[in-house]
């Protein structure tokens, strides 16, 4: 995908590289980069910290410096350091794997997004020496876990900041840990900075990733910075939500960030509504000793505190929520701190426990639920805040997730003029649905997508026959046992695509319950039906790794059953790269978890931006990217969110029902794709999820919609394109 206006022949590198007293950047000019520090850092507050446990932005799905770059190939007239960024950006690492799923990327796409807007947002975050990890799938053996090694010196556009009085050394932040003895222990990090260039180059978003994996630390310190999500012990996964949360407030000193509102993406960071709320208090005591306020002082300050506060929540299901034992939250926190928590963080149903969600509910000026549906489950959830609890449906970046082809047919029409900076344009994609021309090459820019889809699936199944003499990985697929030069798989056959992350409440395996049902639907119109699955189940959720194996051992019975016309393929180390060659090649999105228990769910608008129709549960956003049938199918219980039951044990997860209603609407869905070789009706429903599902599930308009939350003062013009975009769609109507 081009990402802007640039090209190697008339872009002078030398005006790439900006240089402040942090260090030296490469991928906007100085006066840009002057420009968006100057507003982080000014005296009116007048930016935003956007604060999550986790970031997802490889480089290898979007890249606008390198592919403004893509065409230079002669580097001998650069001067030593430019031809240093260049060689990084063109031959170092494509991943940053800090990132374990959905709110990751969510997190990701909303910062480029501010880039793209040119809102003034930082955001902060922790960079983990070990990242999420990388996942071996053997077909005896189910999932297999392994620490990945990354480098993150050696990724381009990933910076580590030098201190500014002693640039030999890096920048460091110190952060205070207590034992139960309320003895202090001092940690530090380094600070890196990912910078998120907009596709035009001329405004960025800087990422504060804290890395406290320094040899000086303690060891439970260093233990809890070296994988995301680390759950080997509560007191680990605990001291990983503090390492975020107290680490704001220095890392934002020593740079000299001066935001007023603070937006919790997720609870993960909230301690550091803790730590505002006891400078309040030092401020009301005149002393230190915290120990000392009152429960009327305690709530003051926290209403004080919560007007600076933006929190978003994004699950119902309650492993989603963090609590702590207190027995365990004494060990690394001062005991003023517990006495604040004992007031804020207060659970009716775990009184031995702190709530981290219930902090983050309570200290806040403004909380939003991810989904109009979501939203009336939160209510539920929570009803003592449900006044304050309103919607702001998730959004992807477009400009990530649109494959090229359909990128290249969006260029090709004037009446899509413009989409690149405003997704809302692909309203007018209606205006094509009777052109032929225009129907003809959607359907090749599909029939491209899926080609390269196919092209990587069948690589990685002779990859893994021929691993089988040279490793002791039993392959993932039953699939590599066949393939050879005349059973490779193809394209042309109907392509359901699933790719999440393997929690017990998402079902994986829900449209498998009855295999026998399922195989004689192909078999009787000889449908041939190809399965693609993907994802990770967390290590220590021995459930969701029991669904992964159970997918695993239903393909070869598919296979046989249906005398192969029906095959399942799992696709191991799910990332983003895979995501974007999924969403595209696929003929329909499949997306089952027990409603209304996911929150919203971005794998399917990804790709509906495609066009792609999805086929789900009226559940997250699809409930309202459904349009009555227009773009995609649904089926599935549909029971009212006050009736619902959020329980997610065995039992009340509705296999019998839900699969019986997949059962009973699939046979419509491939007489759709087999019964008219034009593919028309297929079509129809590509060209309104461009029209009606693009406008609105993207994270320009989702960006506006926060924006509202900001309370940010904008140059008019820029206020006038961002109120723009919140009047794509209202979440709340």
């Amino acid at each position: 995908m081009q990402a802007g206006n640039h090209s190697a022949d008339n872009l002078e590198l030398h005006k790439l590289v900006a240089k402040n007293k942090f260090g030296t950047f490469f991928g906007v000019s100085q006066e840009i980069f002057d420009k968006v520090w100057s507003k982080l850092t000014a005296a009116d507050s007048n930016s935003v910290v956007y604060i999550s446990m986790e970031i997802g932005a490889d480089p290898d799905v979007f890249h606008p410096i390198k592919d403004t770059l893509m065409d230079l190939e002669k580097t001998d007239s650069m001067d030593s350091n430019t031809k240093q960024f260049i060689k990084k950006l063109f031959h170092g690492p494509e991943k940053i794997p800090c990132y374990g799923g959905g709110l990751g990327v969510l997190a990701g796409d909303t910062l480029k997004s501010f880039a793209d807007c040119r809102v003034p947002v930082v955001a902060v975050s922790l960079l983990y020496r070990h990242g999420y990890f990388s996942q071996i799938v053997d077909s005896k053996l189910g999932q297999i876990s392994q620490t990945v090694e990354w480098r993150p010196e050696d990724t381009p556009g990933l910076y580590l900041l030098h201190d500014p009085d002693n640039p030999e050394k890096p920048l460091q932040i110190e952060i205070p840990f207590f034992n139960e003895y309320d003895q202090e222990t001092m940690a530090e990090a380094q600070v890196w900075m990912k910078m998120e260039v907009n596709h035009s180059l001329d405004y960025f978003i800087p990422e504060l990733l804290l890395d406290f994996s320094l040899a000086d630390n303690p060891i439970p310190i260093r233990d809890a910075a070296g994988q995301l999500y680390n759950s080997d012990s509560s007191i680990i996964k605990a001291t990983q939500r503090r390492m975020l949360g107290t680490g704001i407030l220095p890392v934002m000193e020593a740079i000299g960030i001066t935001s007023s509102t603070l937006h919790l993406n997720e609870q993960h960071g909230v301690v550091v509504a803790l730590q505002l709320i006891a400078e309040e208090l030092q401020g009301m005591l005149k002393h230190s000793n915290l120990c000392e306020a009152s429960e009327e002082q305690i709530f003051a300050a926290a209403d004080k505190v919560a007007k600076r506060l933006v929190y978003t929540i994004h699950t119902p299901v309650k492993a989603g929520h963090d609590r702590f034992n207190k027995s365990v939250y004494a060990g690394i926190s001062h005991k003023s701190c517990r006495h604040i928590l004992e007031l804020l963080a207060h659970d009716d149903e775990s009184p031995h426990s702190y709530n981290f969600t219930t902090l983050a509910m309570r200290v806040n000026r403004t909380a939003n639920s991810v989904s109009r549906l979501h939203r009336d489950v939160t209510h539920k959830q929570f009803p003592r805040f449900a006044q304050k609890i309103t919607a702001i449906t998730n959004g992807v970046h477009h400009l990530t997730w649109i494959s090229d082809a359909r990128a290249e047919l969006f260029d090709s029409f004037p009446e899509l003029a413009g989409w690149r900076d405003n997704p809302g344009v692909l309203q007018n994609a209606k205006k094509l649905q009777h052109n032929k021309q225009f129907r003809t090459y959607l359907l090749r820019a599909w029939e491209k997508d899926s080609e390269i889809l196919y092209q990587y699936i069948n690589s990685m199944l002779l990859l893994h026959r021929n691993e089988m003499t040279s490793t002791w990985i039993d392959p993932p697929n039953h699939y590599s046992n066949i393939i050879d030069d005349t059973t490779r798989l193809t394209p042309d056959v109907f392509t359901i695509g699933f790719a999440r992350r393997f929690s017990t409440y998402k079902r994986a395996d829900l449209i498998f319950d009855n295999i026998d049902t399922l195989c004689s639907i192909a078999l009787k119109n000889n449908w041939p039906i190809n399965f693609l699955f993907s994802g990770k189940a967390h290590p220590a959720d021995e459930p969701g790794k029991s669904v992964i194996k159970l997918i695993l051992d239903y393909q070869k019975e598919l296979h046989v059953k249906s005398k192969g016309l029906v095959n399942l393929i799992f696709i191991p180390n799910y990332d983003m790269q895979i995501a974007k060659v999924m969403v595209a090649g696929v003929h329909a999105w499949l997306n089952n978890p027990k409603r209304p228990l996911e929150a919203s769910g971005t794998s399917g608008m990804k790709a509906a931006l495609n066009g792609v129709p999805n086929l789900s549960i009226m559940d997250g956003w699809w409930v309202e990217g459904y349009h009555d049938g227009l773009t995609g199918w649904k089926f599935g219980h549909e029971g009212p969110v006050d009736e619902a039951d959020l329980s997610e044990s065995p039992e009340a997860l509705l296999y019998a029902e839900d699969s019986a209603s997949f059962y009973e609407m699939l046979p419509g869905v491939l007489e759709e794709f087999y019964g008219d070789s034009s593919h028309s009706r297929l079509i129809d429903k590509a060209i309104m999820n461009l029209s009606l599902n693009i406008p609105i599930f993207n994270t320009h308009r989702m960006a506006a919609e926060y924006l509202q939350k900001y309370q940010l003062k904008l140059p008019a013009t820029l206020q006038a394109r961002m109120d723009d975009f919140a009047a794509l769609y209202n979440s709340n109507e």
